[in-house]
């Protein structure tokens, strides 16, 4: 029988929790399993991880084969490390300085990461204050030309003496553009007469 460490499904849905379990690999995802040895919950931030390291390390000396997920949640809490450092026959004292030396070196990059993450933000949020500074010029500008057009203007009454002298021209083109259309008409009328006879 093959065991592999690998992650159950539970909770709601859209709110996973994972059990890390120890399972036959032929059983399904969520079905039957030998023994629960963790919890993994990806919602919370940070994620968090509780595994049980006696257990999993017991697993993995009898030939359990952990998943991707699993190697990588075991590598994150250490627990590959200790193995690791317990197959090359090193002493337990010697082993928990290592790990305590792994453990401070892991805090020191998150901490740097934290630190690039906020003043990405910062320098971000920098940006978008010069952007906003660039743009009121733009607006002043506009509400100038604005004012300069309004200057511009002509006044109401010529507007419209403007407006009914084009109204008054429009009659006079329809009607000279009925005239000639009626005589094209006569003259074709006219032409077909005489084909006819």
């Amino acid at each position: 029988m093959a065991v592999k460490l690998r992650l159950r499904r539970m909770g709601k849905k859209k709110q996973p929790i994972y059990k890390v379990v120890a399972a036959d690999t032929r059983s399904p995802r969520d079905g039957k399993f030998l023994e629960a040895l963790g919890l993994y919950n990806p919602l919370t931030d940070p994620h968090t991880v509780e595994i049980k390291e006696d257990r999993v390390l017991y697993w993995l000396d009898n030939g359990a084969q952990p998943t991707n997920t699993v190697k990588s949640l075991l590598r994150q809490k250490g627990i590959t490390l200790k193995r690791e450092l317990g197959k090359k026959g090193l002493d337990a004292e010697k082993v928990e300085a290592e790990l305590e030396n792994w453990k401070k070196l892991k805090e020191a990059s998150s901490k740097k990461k934290s630190v690039k993450k906020k003043s990405k933000k910062q320098a971000s949020s920098e940006k978008s204050e010069d952007k906003a500074v660039e743009e009121k010029p733009v607006e002043t500008v506009a509400e100038e030309k604005t004012a300069e057009t309004v200057v511009e203007e002509k006044p109401a009454e010529t507007v419209a003496k403007e407006v009914g002298s084009t109204e008054e021209s429009k009659p006079e083109e329809k009607k000279t553009t009925e005239e000639s259309t009626t005589e094209v008409k006569g003259a074709a009328s006219e032409e077909k007469e005489v084909e006819k006879e």
